[in-house]
């Protein structure tokens, strides 16, 4: 169909005005549909969807085999992705060795979304996408999410809708153009192209896809496993920053509190507690310090993982099993497929720590050591593990303030929803994402006590988002924290979003 009869703006080209349209569509509670009616949409789509994902042995896979050279799991294209393994030695963290298996996917993926505006409102065209991991099966994905195999039809499937909107998008509709990467434990370099095009023609919303504003993408953020990863990704790469402290303040609707100093930490110019060249000087010493040394080796030659028919598994039972997995059904370029998968262990937990400095809030970011980094650091949040996967190490490698966001009073917490990560690759693979505000006090006693150089700075929001104008700075979990504490910038409507509408709020 074609959109809907309202008036479609031809949007300025000056990206002067980018920022203050952003913070309209931020601002806007209700779009071209009222968000329950969406709700009342995607509840009824996963109703529709008729999707089987079964566990299978790895023999049962499809145009996948383990490669008698080096045991690596490859497709007989030679395309999409493989599992390989990598040697970690590092200097840095609890554990100084170490092998692991790891996704190896040299292809530049797109992830992009379309925006459009109505009646002088900036909308984003999201889709409810299927993915094989996702543990509701559909979330709401951006308009493109495809790897290059996808999108070349090396499947011979079908066409991804909307595509050429992206590699043929003209230079002035461009919003966000930046290659991002992904989960550095899980993926080996893995980037992806993070994409917001903004167009004037009428745009055929095909079936499956559904214009938001902002403002309602915000609303569902309060909703356990309903935005993707992917979207969140990009949205966080939107100039929201730009908006300068009079707009960001009209934002949070004169808020006082929380929200005046979240409002002052998104506006330009915000102060904050080190300037970003130090922030910038601060990443360079840490990486070229280079504790960490990563090694591809076979997949057959892994230590400590044991290969059974139907996962690759470490043998203390922890961490992530490599799976193998049959999908039938779903709105996808193919109707059925078979692939392997990560099914990590357990509930992770992703948090800031945020405070209050000067009356700007600041968050504390981690500059994190992943072996699938390209270079080496990146910025993330405060918290990200899996804490139950530090149960068999000695007393005292848990990682700094995990304690004080598990055990957060209730008054301490700004944002809490658990989120899916990517379910292409992954299974089930789910974070609980939160917010937790604490006293700066506490976090400067912690840190005196930590050895070495630190891995901890406080940054405004403005700053981390002005890294992620830039490649490699900011990884993929600190990214969709960052649009968490986007949404919170929306003040509350007046009749709460309902929540029995098949996904679950938390």
């Amino acid at each position: 169909m074609i959109v809907p009869s309202v008036t479609a703006t031809a949007s300025p080209d000056s990206a002067a005005t980018r920022p203050a349209r952003i913070a309209r569509s931020a601002a806007a509670h209700e779009g071209l549909s009222r968000t329950a009616d969406f709700l009342d949409w995607f509840a009824a789509r996963g109703r529709a969807e008729s999707v089987i994902v079964t566990r299978i042995d790895f023999d049962e896979l499809v145009g996948w085999g383990f490669r008698a050279e080096d045991g690596n799991l490859v497709h007989t294209s030679g395309k999409f992705f493989s599992v390989e393994g990598l040697e970690v030695r590092t200097s840095f963290g609890p554990v100084a060795q170490w092998s692991q298996p790891i996704i190896n996917q040299p292809e530049t993926g797109v992830l992009g979304i379309l925006a459009k505006e109505f009646d002088g409102v900036p909308h984003f065209l999201m889709q409810a996408k299927m993915e094989p991991g996702n543990c509701n099966v559909l979330q709401l994905s951006p308009t493109v999410q495809a790897t290059r195999s996808n999108y070349t039809a090396v499947h011979r499937g079908r066409a991804v809708p909307y595509l050429d909107r992206f590699v043929e998008a003209p230079p002035h509709t461009v919003l966000a153009d930046v290659l991002q990467s992904e989960q550095g434990s899980w993926f080996y370099r893995k980037r992806n192209r993070n994409m917001v095009v903004e167009v004037i023609d009428d745009v055929e919303v095909l079936d499956g896809f559904h214009w938001l504003t902002l403002g309602q993408l915000h609303q569902l953020f309060a909703f356990d496993d309903l935005v993707n990863m992917n979207s969140r990704t990009v949205l966080s790469c939107l100039p929201f920053c730009e908006v300068g402290p009079a707009g960001a303040t009209e934002l949070t609707g004169g808020a006082d509190g929380f929200g005046a100093a979240l409002a002052r930490s998104i506006g330009r110019d915000a102060a904050a507690r080190h300037t970003t060249g130090e922030i910038i000087s601060w990443i360079t010493d840490l990486r070229s310090l280079r504790d960490v040394e990563v090694t591809p080796i076979p997949l057959n030659a892994l230590r400590g993982w044991d290969r059974l028919p139907d996962a690759i598994a470490h043998t203390s039972g922890q961490f992530f099993d490599i799976r193998a997995v049959a999908v039938t059904g779903g709105n996808r370029e193919i109707d059925s497929w078979t692939q392997p998968m990560i099914a990590p262990h357990g509930l992770g937990v992703v948090a800031f720590l945020a405070a209050r400095i000067g009356g700007v809030l600041h968050v504390l970011v981690n500059a994190r050591v992943e072996p699938g980094y390209l270079d080496y650091v990146e910025l993330a949040p405060t918290v990200q593990c899996t804490p139950e996967s530090y149960d068999h190490l000695p007393a005292g490698s848990r990682p700094l303030f995990v304690d004080d966001v598990v055990d957060a009073a209730p008054d301490q917490i700004r944002f809490d929803t658990i989120l899916s990560e990517e379910g292409g690759r992954f299974f089930n693979a789910r974070n609980r994402y939160l917010v937790v505000e604490v006293d700066v006090d506490h976090v400067r006693a912690v840190l005196e006590a930590e050895k070495g150089p630190s891995r901890y700075r406080w940054m405004t929001v403005e700053q981390t988002v002005g890294l992620m104008r830039h490649s490699h700075y900011v990884n993929v979990q600190a990214r969709s924290l960052i649009a968490c504490l986007h949404s919170l910038t929306v003040p509350p409507t007046r009749e709460p979003v309902p929540a029995e509408q098949g996904v679950h709020r938390s």
